[in-house]
């Protein structure tokens, strides 16, 4: 019996129970739906993120103080003046790999207007921070190296701040606010960035004169921390280790010699790409594990699909007896139990992917969460429920194919 034939057999059982055959494929369904959406879900959350560390700078290096020992108990690095002006001179003039480099204080508090008022933070940096930070001045201009130098009490807004004090379309160019009783003349608006996917509002800072703030507002002559922009994203790695030397020379930590233990360092250093990497490895889990619990569906839609086809053999005995006395092989009847059961999984994976395409689409424009359909997700989810077909069918279809066609004939 050819193949021609033994499928329109198929479709003809597949139609004369309808409704048994959908709720058979109805597992399939589902779970080929939930492992497209959930994938999507997950990758769409590791592209969200990778995006928003791109915008903060994909070669950005972090340094900032290390926590240090004093009586045996270990002191909050923020507490720590390991770095000082005098580091950032050095890794300015010194390090061949680093394009902008930028020293960083800050404090919180306070900033008041007029009646309006709003807490916020103001960082204190010079001109390089807007390339290493990727951002850039929408309205007015950012501050000088004179006003730097000569410590000016001026700064620049983000939009979120702009929006609090001053209200929606207001112009802040030439005001005056005010931080914990020390005015500041508003110089420029950074351009407006939003939240990133960490639900953090990367609109609501002051950025102003690193020497302005460590003299006026915080009087201190050690620094938060020192931020830099590696020329290009492949040698962020020689730019950290080009750093680290500096650092250690300027602090004086002695190397490890022979069996003598080193200095430990008095500062951590940081890259975009260990993040990166760190919340891709977690998204990348996360994914997996949805996965997997959205797979457990499609194997109990396999699972309904072996208990239909025994049911359905069970039904067909006499059938099956009937054209093995005319003829039919053991092989025939196991290639037409078994193309019913791909052709159900089939089927079920074509519904499932439009289905899950669809929950896809939904959950992006609605729900707006980030989602990103891959097309090997679609891929693998159908060769999966295809495989499923062939697993959970053939054992029933070979039961089918090895019964006696005398018994058949007789079974009531």
């Amino acid at each position: 019996m050819n193949f021609s034939n033994l499928f329109k057999i198929a479709l003809r059982a597949i139609a004369a129970n309808k409704m048994r055959s959908f709720l058979t494929a109805l597992g399939i369904i589902i779970g080929i739906a939930s492992v497209i959406t959930m994938l999507a879900i997950g990758q769409g959350t590791k592209k969200s993120i990778q995006a928003n560390i791109s915008e903060m700078g994909s070669n950005m290096i972090m340094i900032s103080p290390g926590a240090d020992m004093r009586g045996g108990v270990r002191q909050d690095a923020s507490s720590m003046e390991t770095l000082k002006l005098a580091d950032y001179e050095a890794i300015k003039e010194g390090c061949t790999y680093i394009k902008a480099v930028s020293p960083m204080v800050q404090s919180a508090g306070q900033f008041i207007y007029g009646n309006n008022n709003t807490p916020s933070s103001i960082y204190g940096v010079n001109q390089d921070y807007l390339e290493i930070r990727q951002i850039s001045v929408s309205d007015g201009e950012m501050f000088t190296e004179t006003d730097i130098k000569s410590s000016a009490k001026v700064c620049v807004l983000g939009q979120t701040v702009v929006d609090n004090l001053f209200g929606d379309g207001a112009d802040p160019i030439g005001k005056v606010i005010r931080f914990k009783s020390i005015p500041f003349r508003v110089v420029g608006v950074l351009k407006k960035k939003g939240y990133n996917s960490m639900g953090m509002d990367q609109d609501d800072l002051v950025l102003a004169p690193y020497t302005s703030v460590m003299k006026r507002i915080l009087a201190q002559t050690y620094l938060s921390g020192i931020q830099c922009s590696a020329i290009t994203e492949g040698v962020t790695e020689k730019a950290t280790e080009e750093i680290s030397t500096i650092l250690r020379r300027n602090h004086k930590l002695r190397d490890a010699e022979g069996e003598m233990m080193g200095d430990e360092d008095d500062f951590n250093i940081r890259t975009q790409e260990e993040i990166s990497n760190m919340l891709s490895s977690t998204t990348d889990m996360l994914t997996i594990l949805l996965g997997a619990v959205a797979g457990i569906s499609l194997i109990v839609g396999g699972i309904g699909i072996m208990n239909i086809m025994y049911v359905s053999v069970t039904e067909r005995t006499r059938e099956i007896g009937l054209r093995m006395s005319v003829g039919a092989r053991g092989i025939d009847i196991l290639n037409q139990f078994l193309i019913e059961a791909i052709l159900l999984s089939i089927t079920g994976g074509i519904i499932g992917v439009l289905l899950g395409l669809g929950l896809s689409y939904f959950i992006s424009n609605v729900v707006h969460w980030p989602v990103y359909v891959q097309p090997w997700s679609i891929i693998m989810s159908f060769a999966v429920c295809t495989l499923t077909g062939v697993f959970f069918g053939w054992y029933p279809a070979k039961k089918a194919a090895r019964l006696d066609p005398i018994e058949a004939i007789r079974y009531e």
